[in-house]
């Protein structure tokens, strides 16, 4: 694979082992380290691991395998942005609209993402610098972490006679992103990539194994060891010792689905676009798979097996039970560092690990909005990088603004963190399997491909996948609907925030509907001249 033009005489990825630690990094994120282990010890760990790894291999790989087939085949076409591949893959005047999703999810995402980075920064200025060690009552950390992100009242980050912490450390992550992914694809995203993986692997190794020999660091609490604390995390067992009853919890298996719609960036954009860089016969179906296999090490081998078990040796089963991502992240895991021999090292690392985590996932984000503004528009890649990162610089400050409850945050993350990506995959998985075809569309991932992938993935593509989908999306939606806590339809209709924060989100639409209906009228227009000079 070599440096120079990509298909649609733009950019393109320098290596495979590039391409493969770009999609990695988009991948292997926040919720590797702090959403998995979260979910997993809310559900009682084995148990949810069940409907994990069916999710896994129903929708997580083949949706990826998907993804990579689609993104080269349009990429071959001329088209690198996601409306663009929709129009390639499906003659429809509509096609291309159905694009608008795949502009929103990974922009809006990327404007509370960013945000969340900046903490992971900032606290391991914190611990390296000693402003963490508050002690061993939980609320120290709890205060301190709600003064830090401006829980207690809208527009905090933006008062006072000094500038927040957590506003310098967006700051610097807003700088540091821009300037990479300013230099592009090859000498940006794909050479930090490079570095940071492999940095990011040896921080968690590290921290792994600091954790893995902790024992029993207090004789008093025998049953609070290491061993105890893998089993909490592992075991399929549950705390009513009815494991089967644990497994009909329909909200266990949406989560389950969403967790692995994170882990591996399916149904966010991404992938799709990061693939049609590819040249015609490039390999996508070990890529993919490669990445996929990174992706879910970092998850379960290192992520799953570093949070729970050391929270769980310093403070035991009420330490870990119900804690949510924030809480267990931001809160217990600081005052766990805080006990724990040599914990002002390992969290800084921990931290600092999170951090690079963040950074790799965030690059990825706005590629999406770059290719359409360069392919459908025709701007330069500097001048589309300088206006998304002032609409995304808006987003950010409007999260870090409406900060009381953290709820401009959480419903971002909700309507399109949650809902959104739910609609694109579904979305995806009918355009590959019944507009493609099955035919069509195993033959392009097997072009040029290390290993063949089997015909059974194309019929469990087609019928398989969007049954599940459909199901859980239903559950989800009555889930939600009927809840009396977390109802987030109850939430839009009675906060005003909430209600700001979707206005938001259907502005940032509204401009990338214009964007796309302006680069159909270019395509046309293209068509209608070559068909001219043909005749």
């Amino acid at each position: 694979m070599a440096n120079g033009s990509g298909s649609g005489g733009k950019e393109a990825w320098g290596t495979r082992i590039g391409v493969i630690l770009a999609v990695m990094g988009s991948a292997v994120g926040l919720g590797n380290f702090l959403r998995f282990p979260g979910k997993a010890a809310q559900y009682e760990g084995g148990a949810f691991m069940v409907p994990y790894f069916i999710a896994l291999l129903i929708l997580g790989i083949p949706l990826a395998w998907a993804e990579w087939g689609m993104g080269r085949y349009g990429g071959a076409r001329g088209h690198n942005c996601t409306p663009g591949i929709y129009r390639s893959i499906w003659r429809n005047p509509l096609s291309p609209y159905f694009g608008v999703v795949g502009m929103i999810v990974p922009v809006c995402i990327y404007m509370y993402y960013v945000f969340i980075e900046a903490w992971c920064l900032a606290y391991a200025w914190f611990m390296a610098t000693g402003q963490l060690a508050l002690g061993t009552e939980r609320q120290a950390y709890i205060d301190f972490f709600g003064n830090f992100v401006g829980a207690g009242s809208d527009g905090f980050l933006a008062g006072g006679s000094s500038v927040s912490p957590a506003v310098i450390a967006l700051g610097i992550c807003f700088l540091l992103n821009f300037a990479l992914i300013y230099r592009g694809l090859n000498k940006g995203i794909e050479r930090f990539c490079l570095f940071a993986m492999p940095l990011l692997v040896l921080c968690a190794l590290i921290v792994l194994v600091r954790v893995l020999t902790l024992g029993t660091p207090d004789p008093n609490v025998p049953q609070q060891n290491v061993l105890n604390g893998l089993g909490y995390m592992w075991n399929p067992h549950t705390e009513d010792g009815s494991f089967w009853k644990s497994l009909s919890n329909g909200q266990m298996w949406l989560e389950a689905t969403g967790q692995i719609f994170f882990s591996l960036s399916v149904g966010f954009g991404i992938i799709i676009t990061y693939a049609s860089y590819l040249k015609r016969d490039d390999d996508v179906a070990l890529s993919a798979l490669t990445s996929n296999a990174g992706n879910e090490f970092c998850e379960v081998a290192l992520g799953g097996m570093i949070t729970i078990p050391a929270a769980f040796v310093f403070l035991g089963v009420a330490g870990v039970a119900g804690q949510g991502t924030f809480d267990l992240g931001f809160k217990v895991l600081p005052q766990v560092f805080n006990i724990m021999p040599l914990g002002q090292v390992v969290g800084t690392i921990f931290f600092f690990l999170l951090f690079l985590a963040a950074v790799t996932s965030s690059l990825s984000m706005l590629q999406p909005a770059i290719a359409l503004m360069e392919e459908g528009v025709g701007m330069g890649r500097h001048a589309s990088v300088a206006i998304l990162g002032f609409i995304t610089l808006m987003g950010s400050l409007f999260v870090a603004y409406f900060s009381k409850d953290i709820m401009a945050l959480d419903t971002m993350d909700f309507w399109v963190g949650t809902f959104c990506i739910f609609i694109l995959a579904g979305f995806q998985t009918i355009l590959f399997a019944w507009v493609l075809g099955i035919d069509k569309g195993m033959a392009e991932i097997n072009r040029g491909a290390s290993i063949r992938i089997p015909r059974l993935v194309g019929y469990r593509l087609k019928y398989v996948s969007p049954t599940y989908l459909i199901i859980i999306f239903i559950v989800w939606i009555k889930q939600q609907y009927t809840a009396e806590k977390g109802n987030y339809f109850l939430t839009l209709r009675d906060n005003h925030v909430a209600q700001l924060t979707v206005g938001f989100i259907l502005l940032v639409g509204l401009l990338f509907l214009m964007l796309i209906h302006e680069s159909v009228r270019k395509w046309q227009k293209a068509e209608r001249e070559k068909q001219e000079a043909r005749s």
